[in-house]
């Protein structure tokens, strides 16, 4: 595991969450209230060694002063606060120039304040509403931001109580915050990191007897089920299966691995008046009486994710041991006993956690429910050659555009197979190297008879000097090795001979997961490969002819209008 580096910025004692970050991030905390100096003066020393992340955390007062005054007593109006949070956004953002990500504690107010009672929400007088107001004033500067993230801290103070703030501590050390927040703080922040690497969980694999349902559906039968009613077990699966149904519009797909028999299950699932979750909820399912971990992999392998990808729930702890101990690279949690606890413990994994949502990650159940009729397409045609043709492959490709910016980053940061560097670059940093005049950023979406694949590829091709050298060049998992990279190969060929180059050069990065890229340009047939001083190059003569596949259809999209 390669660690992160992450700067904190605080002007309360922060040594303490270094610890709770380990093993995943390696932290060094900015010497102690010097906020402004450290994000704006890259020359300090914290800054010697390279940092990735910066992690801002900093009590209200330390930013405004104007709501330390209204704190006292003193009457303040929220315009000043708010010039005051314009700067503070304007330090973060020189700041952001400099690492991958910021991340941003919102501000809180100690426990042992009780506030002003009736007066503590009114809008001149009230501390807590004034808070609100800051912290809501900070999102809404930050929107447009893309490697500046805001982290919730109130729930590292509502989960601990009144222990999370104690004067005592602040006397003593200037600690604003106990141990147990820390360590709640150093877990999201954890997720956060997670999350803008691209480490998502993917796929949740289901149970179903006494996970999704209460009872046997093989003995009690449908009808008898507990689920829903007014029944507090029922109930409670009725809310767990919702929670799972709000997961799958974040982008998490559902799958089922059951023993059980088939025609039965299913039957409760069409059938069951207060099933929430129903079978096109779900991308595939291995409902029989085989070993469960065997019909796991075999159900990852077919939907095609990788198994750090998973995670599996099922009420049996013995089931849990079999797939723990037989496929250790999926996650399984730990599951409560009690059903009313179910909703509890998918809302405390922090797997899920995404620093943003695209429209691809909305439909991803759709895509692959369409993947499915894909592969009953594929296995009645005699060859791979009239498969791709019954298919009716489409391409669109054009240039990168804030409306396709979201996905397209993390396109390029989660993508580990055909990957030509394995570059990783938030939002923010991709923009802006597309933006440059020399270089171009091109997206491509897919489509076939069933559907769309959505935006799928991405190549990046820089015209500085005499060769057009690609950057990188990225494509799905779920369209490798059907024409797309043929097609996506011909654009940048195209493109380099209408800058005026000669020659359109990849130089290929290994890592332990991309080889699938290199075998690509080894095999194009006319790319000349160079070894030499441990560089990997791929050298494409410009004056060549250049055939990609005839049964993919390819179209350039005009640029939509920005804003």
């Amino acid at each position: 595991m390669t660690k992160s580096r992450c700067l904190l910025v605080s002007d309360f004692t922060i040594e303490g969450l270094a610890p709770h970050l380990e093993p995943e991030i390696q932290a060094t905390a900015a010497p102690f209230g010097q906020i402004s100096v450290t994000l704006l003066d890259p020359d300090q020393p914290c800054w010697r060694d390279p940092i990735e992340h910066v992690f801002v955390w900093t009590r209200p007062q330390a930013v405004s002063r104007n709501y330390y005054d209204l704190a006292n007593g003193e009457s303040r109006s929220f315009d000043d606060t708010a010039r005051e949070i314009d700067e503070f956004v304007l330090h973060l953002r020189a700041c952001a120039k400099r690492v991958r990500h910021v991340f941003i504690a919102t501000w809180t107010r100690p426990t042992y304040e009780r506030g002003l009672g009736l007066l503590d929400m009114d809008p001149e007088a009230g501390h807590s509403y004034h808070l609100m107001r800051m912290n809501t004033y900070l999102a809404d500067q930050l929107l447009t931001d893309s490697n500046i993230h805001l982290l919730n801290a109130d729930p590292w103070i509502m989960n601990i109580g009144s222990e999370s703030t104690n004067p005592k501590l602040w006397f003593m050390g200037k600690m604003a915050f106990s141990a147990q927040v820390l360590k709640l703080a150093a877990q999201d922040l954890a997720a956060a990191v997670r999350a803008v690497k691209g480490e998502t969980k993917k796929l949740i694999i289901l149970d179903l007897d006494n996970t999704l349902w209460g009872g046997i559906v093989g003995d009690v039968g449908w009808e008898s089920l507990s689920l829903g009613g007014h029944d507090p077990i029922g109930e409670a699966f009725v809310e767990f299966q919702k929670a799972l149904k709000v997961l799958t519009r974040r982008g998490v797909m559902l799958a089922i691995a059951s023993k059980n028999t088939e025609s039965i299950a299913l039957e409760a699932i069409d059938n069951h008046p207060e099933m929430v979750l129903r079978r096109p909820d779900f991308v595939n399912w291995r409902i029989n009486w085989d070993d469960k971990a065997q019909n796991i992999f075999e159900l990852v392998e077919e939907i095609n994710i990788g198994l750090d990808s998973v995670v599996f729930i099922d009420d049996s702890p013995v089931e849990r041991e079999r797939v723990k101990h037989a496929i250790p690279d999926i996650f399984v949690p730990e599951w409560p006993v009690n059903p009313m606890m179910y909703i509890q413990a998918l809302s405390s994994l922090e797997c899920f956690d995404s620093a943003s949502i695209s429209s691809e990650d909305r439909a991803r159940t759709e895509m692959y429910v369409s993947e499915q009729k894909r592969t009953q397409l594929k296995a009645k045609v005699s060859s791979a050659e009239d498969y791709y043709s019954a298919l009716d492959l489409h391409v669109t490709y054009s240039q990168l555009e804030e409306s396709n910016l979201k996905r397209a980053a993390q396109l390029l940061n989660k993508t580990n197979q055909m990957n030509l560097a394995t570059r990783r670059m938030s939002e923010k940093e991709l923009f802006e190297w597309h933006s440059n005049e020399e270089n171009t950023i091109f997206t491509f979406e897919v489509t076939d008879r069933f559907g769309s694949y959505g935006l799928t590829g991405l190549a990046g091709v820089s015209s500085r000097g005499e060769s057009a050298k690609v950057t990188d060049f990225v494509v799905s998992c779920r369209v490798i090795g059907r024409g797309v990279e043929q097609v996506m190969l011909s654009v940048l060929i195209e493109h380099a001979a209408s800058v005026q180059k000669k020659k359109l050069e990849a130089e290929f990065h290994p890592t332990d997961r991309n080889d699938p890229c290199r075998r690509f340009f080894r095999d194009i047939s006319k790319f000349e490969q160079v070894l030499s001083s441990g560089r990997e190059l791929y050298t494409w003569d410009l004056e060549s002819n250049y055939e990609s596949p005839a049964y993919v259809t390819l179209e350039k999209r005009q640029q939509r209008a920005s804003g």
